[in-house]
């Protein structure tokens, strides 16, 4: 029974111990898979209560919508445009942004509405930036079809401008600490984010949609590794962890052959010693 016992052990610890080493490569993952998914559905549902400040939409008007109340803080907007209008005169002011003269959008549609958002203090909360701080609210412009303005769950129009950027011009800014630099942030619609250098301090620049922010490094810079040696530190992690579970695999094996090969000498001493019981009284016997 005690041999069975610990086989049974060594068999639930083969299982088990892979298993384990593995799941520690996973929260990181699994916690940006989290924010990206949570601001793209943020984006889903401000898009549903700015339609609703429609009422008699006019084109090139711009309507203020109420956010969820339990999203207080948040601001959003929505401005209907013909795509032509917005091609040839652009939009000189829509809130902090300014859209210029060439500004297409992909897929063509014969009007579009112009969502914009104004975060608050949600704005680490849904975009969480490492390192930095925020010197202003995160602000996002989408475009959408405007064929349905009772549609909800939308697929973004992907608008470019062709000749001068769209600009954007943060009115609830701090200021920037002594010795930092303002920086601007970009978070594009697949969860990349990119930095700029500011403009005149409080004004970012900005060829496509997105969202949009002011920062600062709240900590001291390190040096950017290069891809290569990010390339071999994710490799050597690999490794480690697949040389751990080879090695684990491989102690627990010899454990196994050790505990059989205990198991056939005592069975091969027991065996000698009934023997020699048996010559013996064979002895006595003559």
């Amino acid at each position: 029974m005690g041999l069975l016992l610990l086989l049974r052990s060594l068999v639930i610890l083969l299982l088990v111990v892979p298993v384990c080493l593995f799941s520690f490569s996973l929260p990181y993952v699994v916690a940006q898979s989290d924010t990206k998914t949570s601001a793209r559905a943020l984006d889903a549902l401000l898009q549903d209560y700015a339609y609703r400040a429609f009422v008699r939409p006019r084109t090139g008007i711009v309507y203020n919508g109420y956010a969820p109340s339990n999203l207080t803080g948040m601001k959003i907007a929505a401005m209907r445009l013909r795509s032509g209008s917005l091609r040839t005169r652009g939009v000189k002011i829509y809130k902090e942004f300014g859209i210029p003269i060439g500004v297409t959008e992909s897929p063509y549609v014969e009007r579009l509405v112009l969502v914009y958002q104004n975060l608050g203090n949600w704005s680490k909360t849904y975009y969480p930036l490492p390192g930095y701080t925020y010197l202003s609210p995160v602000l996002g412009l989408l475009a959408y079809d405007a064929s349905n303005l009772t549609a909800t769950n939308l697929l973004e129009l992907e608008i470019t401008a062709s000749s001068d950027p769209l600009s954007i011009t943060f009115q609830d800014m701090m200021s920037a600490p002594a010795g930092s630099v303002a920086k601007c942030v970009w978070f594009d619609l697949h969860g990349l984010t990119y930095f700029s250098n500011a403009i005149s301090g409080n004004t970012c620049s900005t060829t496509e949609q997105g969202h949009f922010s002011i920062v600062v490094e709240s900590i001291a810079p390190s040096p950017s590794p290069s891809p290569r040696r990010e390339k071999k530190k994710s490799n050597s992690k690999v490794s480690i962890i697949v040389g751990t579970v080879l090695g684990g695999l491989a102690l627990l094996v010899l454990l196994a052959l050790l505990v059989l090969w205990l198991h056939k000498y005592k069975h091969r001493k027991k065996m000698e010693q009934m023997q020699k019981a048996d010559v013996g009284e064979a002895l006595q016997m003559t």
